[in-house]
């Protein structure tokens, strides 16, 4: 079977790289016919900078990523499935990918074509909201989430909710070698006539080695013989922000306690095979980590598969290894504890022997030959391709099953008794921003559509609240302002041509569906106060919102001639925009793409339902497809980003992407299906909607399962955390149509006619 590895590699200096490295040959070792890294696959490796050259990579690495280059990620993606690979393993830790909490590789594993096996090196307690999606997101596209110690299983299973039969334990692979007859380690000044205490890996400060420095004159006191050796060059990252800072302090340290002939720092990177002699030349092993945070450490795996004698603090990875009698722990930070406790065993030979005895058998069933059997077994197993054929299944089919529980909690959150509060700080109201019409247009129009769904008490209740808040904000000649401050001030005279398109779609739609006689009687005598402001209007977005909701008044008036002239009239500007701009190669209204893209074929949809008009159908038709091949052409939903909007003959800009656009969409493929019945309307709709799931750009959710609201907008680098109303309202009234079109779709199918529905 031949593999794709994606990881940092060698010559890079990192852990991860080496734990590839070792993977892939111990892999590879179980077949006698490989003869070299190649035989057995490719590297696609990640470099932590811009260069695509700043490492002499062997061979076997085939491509490379670089780290904050979005770009580099789909490339590779691609550039696996067009091999020979059969499946990919990857190495997964935060740091190493770029984006927020590296959410880069999310948009990589997603359009992978091949069976994956992710191999989680850092499994936090207590992750962030996006570190959580990212660890569910690779869980998703997986196989088998493999893991090292058994703590990971409970986090895995407790924290990130991942089913325990998705996960697999492999411990950390240790080099198959054994000490060598002359060890040179065993000459070197620091070793010769010395009991040395060792500590290796790559140098910070959450190592903790000023403990083990801090015990130095208790221990050199009772065994004036110890040496304490610190094996490895300082972290690279350390290196960059604060140089050689830590390791100056450490020795500064030493003096002040009369112990600098008791340290010796080397300052360099070992290979294996050195590492096990110094190993096996060490008296003690010491991991002094300052907390329990570690899910998996090499090193320790290292120190047992050599058959040292280990004294710990209790991190995770460290109970479960040290467990049986195979090391010593100590709490952290203690630095008499870690003192005690090496005098107590160098006082004792026959009980260091015993540690170095039962670290050694434990080490042998280790070795990376045996790992790398536990992995091929992972990779032969039937249920991978099983697995892999559902993803496949389950990313082509719309299912509604997929769908959130529609909760009305974030909603009930941003709503006091003046109207819904725009903004949030997260998921928390920032009542500093006030209210605007808008916001509180579009909650009236979802509290409808929840409560006609299904007779929801808590959505009718707010009802009065939105409509009260449009009522406040209309002026006395029919017009409407549009923000309004929390001590209840008014910001603006008049509004935007957008809130006023906005709040008569919301009327119209209250109009035609209303509950309650009062509420409609009342939403009647708003709207009609604002017709005269019609004629007004200029902007294409404003026009746009207002025809939607003209038409929605004349489904229930529909002998008003003079309102259908109007929605004529009204609807001309967007006709004449489309004919002076539209060529062969670029079928919109305007020169350039701005925000809210598909309300003006969707209110050309809803303006030929009315009037019949012909043109008015074939522009929102052609305008529809122009937009559908612009941001549905990679299977999922990218919508056109508000940082700089798309220009004609101009690149497209990938973010930031609003939820306000994908609600657009989703309403005009609706709209669609239920003129034409036509059910690839259906289908683009689903996908459309599921952009707030986390089929988009960066494979990330922004629907926020515990919160019940919806993220700001998917940026470059990650998810904008706050939920505000109008991303939360753009969900929730997607949420509710996609509902609703199933419906009318299976209604449809069932009794051989279009329904009348409101």
């Amino acid at each position: 079977m031949k593999i794709a590895y994606i990881s940092t590699y060698p010559p890079r200096e990192c852990g991860i790289a080496t734990f590839n490295q070792n993977l892939m040959r111990a892999v590879n070792a179980n077949y006698a016919e490989r003869k070299k890294p190649l035989d057995g696959g490719f590297v696609v490796a990640l470099n932590d900078s811009a260069s695509l050259h700043e490492y002499e990579y062997p061979e076997e690495v085939k491509y490379v990523i670089r780290q904050n280059h979005q770009k580099d990620y789909i490339r590779a993606a691609n550039y696996i499935n067009t091999s020979n690979a059969e499946a990919c393993i990857m190495e997964h830790e935060f740091g190493i990918y770029g984006g927020e909490s590296g959410i880069y590789i999310l948009p990589l594993i997603h359009r992978l074509e091949k069976p994956l096996i992710s191999i989680l090196h850092t499994i936090l307690k207590e992750p962030s909201y996006v570190q959580r999606i990212i660890i569910r997101e690779i869980a998703e596209q997986s196989s088998k989430i493999i893991v090292m110690s058994q703590r990971a299983v409970e986090f895995l299973t407790t924290i990130y909710d991942l089913p325990v039969e998705k996960i697999q334990i492999i411990e950390h692979g240790v080099p198959d070698l054994e000490e060598c007859e002359n060890n040179p380690i065993r000459q070197l000044t620091a070793f010769k006539k010395h009991r040395v205490l060792l500590t290796f890996g790559l140098i910070s400060r959450n190592k903790g080695l000023e403990i083990v420095v801090k015990a130095l004159p208790a221990i050199v006191e009772k065994h004036p013989d110890v040496m304490y050796v610190v094996l490895g060059n300082t972290h690279p990252g350390v290196i960059k922000n604060s140089g050689e800072e830590y390791r100056d302090y450490l020795k500064s340290l030493a003096v002040k306690l009369n112990v600098s002939d008791h340290l010796t720092f080397i300052n360099k990177f070992v290979s294996e095979e050195e590492l096990i002699n110094y190993l096996t030349a060490t008296e003690i092993y010491v991991t002094p980590y300052h907390n329990e945070a570690q899910i998996t450490s090499g090193t320790l795996s290292y120190a047992i598969g050599a058959g040292a004698a280990v004294v710990s603090t209790p991190y995770w990875h460290a109970t479960e290894l040290l467990s049986d009698n195979r090391g010593r722990l100590f709490d952290f930070k203690d630095s008499q504890a870690l003192g005690d406790i090496i005098n107590e065993l160098l006082d004792q030979d026959r009980v260091l022997s015993e540690l170095k005895e039962n670290a050694y058998e434990y080490g042998l069933h280790l070795r990376w030959p045996n790992i790398g059997a536990e992995y091929i077994k992972v990779l032969q197993n039937a249920s991978l391709i099983h697995d892999f054929s559902d993803k496949i299944l389950k990313n082509s089919i719309v299912d509604p099953e997929i769908m959130p529980k529609f909760s009305l909690a974030h909603i009930l959150r941003l709503t006091d008794d003046t109207g819904i509060v725009q903004h949030a700080k997260y998921g928390i109201p920032n009542l500093k921003e006030g209210y605007c019409l808008d916001d509180n247009a579009r909650a009236l129009i979802m509290a409808i559509m929840a409560y006609q769904r299904s007779k929801n008490r808590e959505a009718f209740e707010l009802l009065p609240v939105y409509l009260s808040y449009i009522h406040y904000m209309q002026t006395d000649d029919g017009n409407f302002r549009n923000f309004l401050s929390f001590n209840r001030q008014y910001l603006d005279e008049v509004g935007s041509e957008d809130s006023f398109g906005r709040t008569i779609w919301a009327l119209g739609y209250l109009i035609g569906c209303a509950a309650n006689n009062s509420y409609r009687e009342f939403a009647i005598e708003l709207f009609q106060k604002s017709i005269p402001h019609f004629k007004s209007l200029h902007h294409l977005r404003g026009l746009a919102n207002t025809i939607i909701g003209l038409s929605l008044y004349l489904q229930t008036f529909r002998t008003d001639e003079g309102l259908v002239i109007e929605l004529g009239k009204l609807t001309q500007p967007l006709i004449d925009a489309y004919k002076r701009t539209q060529s062969d190669d670029w079928q919109w209204f305007e020169d350039k793409m701005t925000y809210d893209n598909a309300i003006l074929p969707l209110a050309l949809l809803h303006s030929c339902e009315i009037t019949g008009n012909d043109n008015a159908r074939q522009i929102a038709l052609k305008t529809m497809a122009f937009l559908d091949d612009l941001t549905l052409s990679n299977g999922y939903l990218s919508p056109v980003g508000n940082n700089g909007w798309y220009c004609r003959g101009c690149q497209f800009p990938a973010f930031d992407q609003q939820a306000i656009e994908t609600m657009g969409m989703v309403l005009m493929h609706c709209q669609a299906y239920q003129i034409f019945r036509t059910p690839q309307y259906i289908e683009k709709m689903f996908l459309c909607y599921k952009w707030f799931l986390g089929e988009n750009t960066l494979r990330a959710p922004l629907y926020d399962h515990e919160t019940k609201g919806c993220c700001d907008g998917l940026l470059p680098t990650g998810i904008n955390r706050n939920q505000g109303a109008e991303s939360t309202l753009a969900y929730m009234i997607s949420h509710l149509t996609v509902l609703k079109a199933f419906e009318l779709e299976y209604e449809y199918d069932k009794f051989g006619q279009r329904l009348e529905t409101c």
